[in-house]
């Protein structure tokens, strides 16, 4: 038996939640390989080699994997499943789109966004919105796991020996998908789901003019800029900095949460990060709950005097 995991990338970069998933694939203590799958990304290859757990790495490197769509990916490894008795990926857009395919071509279940395992069958992951973990076992011959990044280690470690590269040729190109555009946020910032301090704002900011004390205090800060659904229904912020249920999973060394009340999908989101420290007017917030350090007030006479003492 070995393990499979599924390495994501853009081509050029490997992502951390990869590594992520090798630190969960670990544990399963069997010979880990990584398929990597896209065009022109022997840069992405050579990383993925240097990493010490990994004992193989496959590599589908043609133009028909270059934007990477759960179509054709899937397929792809549907042909390379059999040997496998464990396939791993993160819990990200990608692995969320793709996994959940690659599950009904083999007409096998899945452990999706699991946060600890506990054995070779048996895993575990959040349900109700991160209130109740669930245990929960797998049966299929094949066992299709997307892990939550943030509950597993990510840092690189190198290792002593390149491992193996394995070449496969097997082609699926798409036939009733096409990528149109990707739009993609452009920043100066750390990527909210791997950057160590995060700032975030909530409906408390009351407009997008004022969310611009969030991004004044995160430059003073070196940190990413998040955002409750309530800022990002309201206009805020686009999308991409959602943190929640709904958004992205975050656990970072420093999650600053202002004039955000903490309802339980946003809670979901932040609750792993090492400190938390609230902002808010409101004594009664729900934030408070989960913080380790709490300051009740205006933020708008707050976060000024904040960033004018960090100057």
């Amino acid at each position: 038996m070995k393990t499979l995991v599924i390495a994501e990338h853009d081509n050029q970069q490997l992502k951390a939640t990869t590594l992520a998933a090798i630190t969960a694939a670990e544990q399963l203590a069997l010979p880990i390989e990584v398929a990597v799958i896209g065009h022109q990304c022997q840069a992405v290859v050579e990383k993925v080699r240097s990493i010490k757990a990994v004992t193989q790495v496959i590599v589908a490197d043609n133009v028909v994997y270059q934007d990477q769509l759960a179509e054709n990916v899937a397929l792809l490894l549907h042909s390379l499943a059999s040997p496998y008795s464990h396939i791993i990926m993160a819990a990200s857009t990608f692995g969320k789109d793709l996994l959940p395919r690659l599950a009904g071509l083999l007409q096998m279940s899945m452990a999706a966004d699991i946060v600890e395992i506990i054995d070779a069958h048996t895993f575990v992951r959040p349900i109700y919105a991160g209130n109740a973990l669930a245990t929960v076992r797998l049966q299929d011959a094949i066992h299709l796991i997307t892990v939550r990044s943030s509950a597993f280690n990510s840092t690189f470690t190198p290792a002593s020996q390149l491992a193996e590269v394995e070449i496969c040729d097997r082609i699926y190109a798409l036939e009733k998908t096409k990528l149109v555009k990707r739009v993609e946020s452009k920043s100066e910032r750390p990527e909210l789901t791997q950057a160590r301090v995060i700032i975030s704002g909530g409906r408390g900011l009351q407009n997008k003019e004022n969310f611009a004390l969030i991004e004044q205090l995160a430059d003073k800060l070196n940190a990413a800029v998040g955002a409750s659904r309530a800022a990002v229904d309201a206009g805020f912020v686009p999308n991409d900095y959602q943190v929640g249920q709904t958004g992205k999973i975050v656990a970072p060394d420093l999650y600053i949460a202002i004039g955000i009340s903490g309802a339980i999908q946003h809670l979901a989101g932040m609750k792993d990060s090492k400190v938390i420290v609230a902002i808010n007017k409101d004594a009664e917030a729900p934030i408070f709950q989960i913080a380790d350090y709490g300051l009740v007030g205006d933020l708008f006479k707050i976060i000024p005097e904040l960033i004018d003492k960090l100057r």
